[in-house]
């Protein structure tokens, strides 16, 4: 008979040493998973706040998206960024005025804070341009106030430096 044929091998302890190694991997897999869960940076309690901050972000990002019903506050005023731009230049034909988060998506996170009472309030820079095809002119960078109290809706406001 061959060695590997032989009745007085005993794969037992082997056998037990994997079976060892598989249940210590699922255990550190699950244990790394619920530590990463808990440090989730946008995870939220959307009961308490009214929306998740995910789409509490993403509220922010669609309302500056949308150049025509965008506000800048001046002097406790409300003035459609449109119409502020036009005053200076009016737009072309083909111009679309954007307006553009220019924080990384770590600082729009850390810049994002619960309100009293429920809800969420972010400031960050918005980048302000006009787009004609290919060609962009920046024509500069706001802070943007947005806003969600707990059972209204989000808010969104550029603000005039010194305002």
């Amino acid at each position: 008979m061959s060695e590997l044929t032989s009745n007085k091998r005993h794969g037992g302890a082997g056998r037990a040493l994997l079976w060892v190694a598989i249940v210590l991997t699922v255990a550190l897999l699950g244990f790394v998973t619920a530590v990463a869960v808990r440090s989730n940076p946008i995870y939220s309690d959307r009961d308490a706040n009214g929306v998740s901050k995910y789409r509490f972000i993403e509220q922010c990002r669609e309302l500056l998206e949308d150049s025509d019903k965008l506000t800048v506050g001046a002097q406790g005023q409300s003035i459609p960024l449109k119409t502020l731009v036009e005053q200076s230049a009016p737009l072309g034909k083909d111009d679309e005025l954007r307006a553009e988060l220019e924080a990384e998506p770590a600082q729009i996170i850390r810049a994002t804070e619960n309100l009293e009472g429920g809800g969420w309030s972010l400031t960050a820079p918005a980048t302000i341009a006009i787009h004609n095809g290919s060609r962009t002119r920046a024509l500069g960078q706001l802070p943007m106030q947005c806003t969600h109290a707990k059972g209204q809706q989000t808010q969104a406001q550029l603000q005039l430096p010194g305002q």
